[in-house]
């Protein structure tokens, strides 16, 4: 029986012999002395019978044996047992035989339920602690900690030497927007879409923080051209990607800080969905660098804070690109009173807005104003 599965199941040629000679051989002797009981007793097997059966789908589930691969082995059995009891049969016996097809059948039945509920609940267990390892992982590499040994091969990724650091935000889908759907569900799934496209770009698992929101990632990728439709096909939802460069893994967690402040900045700034770098948002990025030039920036607007119709000419101004005509159809107001309100401002806060530095200054203030935490 043994010898029937290396030679007709591939996977089990490549279990080590004393495992095929073993292991393999005694539950192929236990299953055949069950069969036969449960025939000679015309009842199907108890559960009790069925708990070696059971211990061994999930170490098999453990190997990576594949469940279609373990049910063909028992298939294979089955049958082999079968034919053995035919063969023997005497000819006064065939008819006898003949009625115990049903029995037969209903072991299989609960044999097959037994290997199938039992790989599939180790199975499970495993993904999830993967899973969890994987999660474990990223944030060590992204926060800077060293991983384990055993949080490595638990994860079953190896680091590589050089890591894209990523921030998602994700958009609802249209199944997280419909009222009739479970929006939790939705969400997950959209996830294992996402994680799946990923593991297919980079080919091979990788390391993420998800949520139905979005995340992180750390990529081990040169190449990001493809990154957002990829990402978008699986969510099926609009996206926002904030990449690195590519670094070394010790620079990983610089990298991340970077990636999620970039995303910060572009969910600030109303960006639309895309794909952006430090490049993109470089302006912005260096005022809110700094929290103490950061916080000077927000006082030179002091003197107009609680003056709403000035910080709102100020805005617009600068949005319209400092054209008084269109600042003052964004503001419904005539352009003489836009004169009167930017020369107000200049008054009130020292610096004239129709300037360069003014320019320059008050842009920034403004900007310190939008992105403050």
């Amino acid at each position: 029986m043994v010898a029937e599965f290396v030679s007709s199941i591939a996977v089990y040629r490549t279990l080590p012999p004393e495992q095929l000679q073993g292991e393999i051989h005694g539950i192929c002797v236990t299953n055949l002395r069950s069969l036969f009981t449960c025939l000679r007793e015309g009842r199907p097997p108890a559960e009790d019978e069925l708990s070696a059966i059971r211990a061994s789908a999930a170490r098999r589930a453990e190997e990576r044996v594949p469940l279609e691969a373990v049910l063909d082995a028992y298939m294979t059995g089955a049958r082999i047992g079968w034919g053995a009891l035919r063969d023997e049969a005497r000819p006064e016996e065939t008819d006898e035989l003949t009625g115990h097809v049903g029995t037969v059948l209903d072991y299989l039945r609960a044999v097959t339920a037994a290997v199938t509920s039992a790989w599939v609940e180790e199975q499970q267990a495993i993904v999830g602690e993967e899973r969890d390892a994987r999660r474990a992982l990223t944030e060590a590499l992204l926060t800077g900690d060293e991983p384990s040994s055993g949080l490595v091969e638990r994860a079953g990724v190896r680091p590589a030497d050089r890591y894209r650091a990523v921030a998602f935000r994700f958009d609802l889908s249209a199944d997280e927007r419909d009222m009739g759907v479970s929006a939790t569900v939705a969400g997950r799934r959209k996830v294992r879409r996402v994680v799946q496209a990923l593991e297919d770009l980079v080919g091979g698992p990788v390391l993420t923080l998800l949520d139905a929101n979005g995340g992180a990632a750390a990529l081990p990728v040169a190449d990001v051209a493809d990154l957002r439709d990829v990402v978008e096909g699986a969510a099926r939802a609009e996206v926002w990607i904030a990449h690195s460069d590519l670094v070394r893994l010790p620079a990983l967690p610089a990298a991340w800080d970077e990636a999620r402040e970039v995303r910060r900045l572009i969910t600030m700034l109303g960006r639309l969905p895309g794909t952006y770098t430090i490049d993109d948002v470089i302006l912005e990025f260096t005022i809110t660098s700094d929290p103490a030039a950061m916080a000077r920036l927000n006082r030179l607007l002091a003197p107009i804070a609680e003056r709403d119709d000035l910080i709102d000419t100020l805005e617009a101004w600068f949005d319209a690109d400092f054209d008084r005509r269109m600042t003052a159809r964004d503001l419904s107001v005539h352009p003489n009173t836009v004169d009167y309100r930017l020369r107000r401002i200049s008054e009130l806060l020292g610096h004239d807005v129709a300037s360069a530095f003014g320019m320059q200054l008050l842009g920034a203030a403004l900007l310190a104003r939008r992105l403050a935490p």
